[in-house]
């Protein structure tokens, strides 16, 4: 999910970045509330409460931000422990993309990148790891990609995007993102399509790509490879519904494929 830097397309002169799907990154949390009772209801999280809580600003999860969004929600006065990736990852590049945009103090303090140096917290590899430390320990809180947070049945909360909506991560919000940045996605074929501006957007959206090198030595292989991008951005396109995914936009699409 990660775009490359000048220092990589370098490093690897003649790869292609080819988007083939696109994906939202949700908060995750295992809470329980004073009466020891799950918090199943979806928290809401205020524009930069996100960012703050990982730059470990919001210590608490009774913290005035987060129950004046949740006036109809009873969050306890626990402190948080702040769950994130130890591995570098392409979940991790798209996530701090996001957290950078929404705050000027995580992009001047940390950044954005595959992996980085977080300001707080315990450490998982992979999905699942992350996913793993949230669900062993009450009052946590962690980032995976929405597939994995549906097929565990993960708790996850909504977040506030730039336009001021508390935004649901579903197939419609991820093309609500698409659509805001356009399908122009220059000779690279890679943009960011975080912090989007619509009021339907999911805010933690990225693409996700394939790396190709385009001047391929052995023809076999390269027809091999051809056909299967092919077929991933027509037949296959259904599965990557299924597999709750959201298809390119056909603009984006017919880019790919010339």
């Amino acid at each position: 999910d990660a775009i490359l830097t000048d220092a990589q397309y370098k490093a690897a002169p003649g790869i292609q970045m080819i988007p083939t799907v696109a994906g939202a990154i949700v908060p995750t949390y295992n809470l329980s509330g004073d009466d020891g009772k799950p918090i199943t209801a979806t928290i809401k999280f205020p524009y930069t409460s996100v960012a703050d809580i990982f730059l470990g600003k919001i210590k608490k999860w009774n913290d005035p931000v987060l129950t004046t969004a949740n006036p109809d929600l009873k969050l306890p006065a626990k402190d948080i422990l702040v769950v994130h990736r130890s591995d570098g990852s392409g979940t991790t590049f798209a996530f701090t993309d996001y957290l950078s945009q929404v705050s000027p103090e995580w992009k001047s303090q940390v950044g954005s990148a595959s992996a980085v140096k977080w300001p707080t917290g315990l450490g998982g590899k992979g999905n699942e790891g992350v996913s793993g430390t949230v669900a062993q320990n009450d009052s946590a809180i962690g980032y995976v990609e929405l597939a994995y947070a549906l097929q565990n049945k993960l708790a996850y909360g909504s977040v506030q995007n730039k336009a001021g909506e508390y935004a649901k991560a579903t197939t419609e919000s991820v093309q609500s993102a698409m659509a805001d940045f356009g399908t122009d996605m220059g000779d690279k074929l890679a943009i960011s399509i975080a912090n989007a501006p619509g009021k339907s957007s999911w805010p933690i959206a990225t693409y996700t790509y394939l790396l190709v090198y385009m001047d391929q030595t052995d023809c076999t292989k390269a027809q091999k490879v051809v056909g299967f991008i092919k077929w991933a951005l027509s037949d296959g396109t259904k599965f990557a519904n299924e597999l709750l995914y959201v298809p390119l936009p056909d603009a984006v699409k017919s880019q790919v494929l010339a």
